[in-house]
């Protein structure tokens, strides 16, 4: 078992379209961490956009994982844009950033571990849904 000052820092970053249920969202959360093996009880929080703050399935999800769920604003995540796996046009053109998920999942880690973080899971699209996973040691 790792000491928790040692063990990283791991947000799961997520935009989704609006309506998007829970369930999706649970079900690309699980089908990812267990592609990369990694457990649900090593996340620490989930993070997304400020646009999503009203977002049920997103608060739902928060709920039954019993994790905080934060939120940046489109200024605070266009910093991220060098560091994205993907550029999405659309999501530039609905948010202001070009990849929520990612860019969310980045900007948390590094304010919770206050260190530089990584992606560790790139962008990966869902129906409804996208999801990254980054880390910070």
């Amino acid at each position: 078992m790792t000491d928790a000052s040692t063990a990283p820092t791991l947000v799961v970053g997520l935009g989704c379209q609006r309506g998007c249920p829970a369930s999706t969202l649970r079900a690309l959360l699980d089908q990812a961490l267990q592609a990369h093996q990694i457990g649900l009880h090593e996340i620490t929080a989930l993070a997304s956009i400020d646009l999503k703050r009203d977002e049920p399935g997103l608060i739902e999800l928060a709920e039954q994982l019993a994790l905080p769920l934060m939120f940046f604003n489109s200024e605070q995540l266009a910093g991220y844009s060098p560091r994205l796996s993907h550029h999405s046009q659309i999501a530039f053109e609905r948010t202001g950033c070009y990849g929520v998920a990612e860019s969310a999942a980045l900007a948390l880690a590094e304010q919770l571990a206050q260190a530089p973080a990584k992606l560790l899971i790139p962008r990966q699209k869902y129906a409804q849904a996208t999801l990254a996973l980054a880390g910070a040691a």
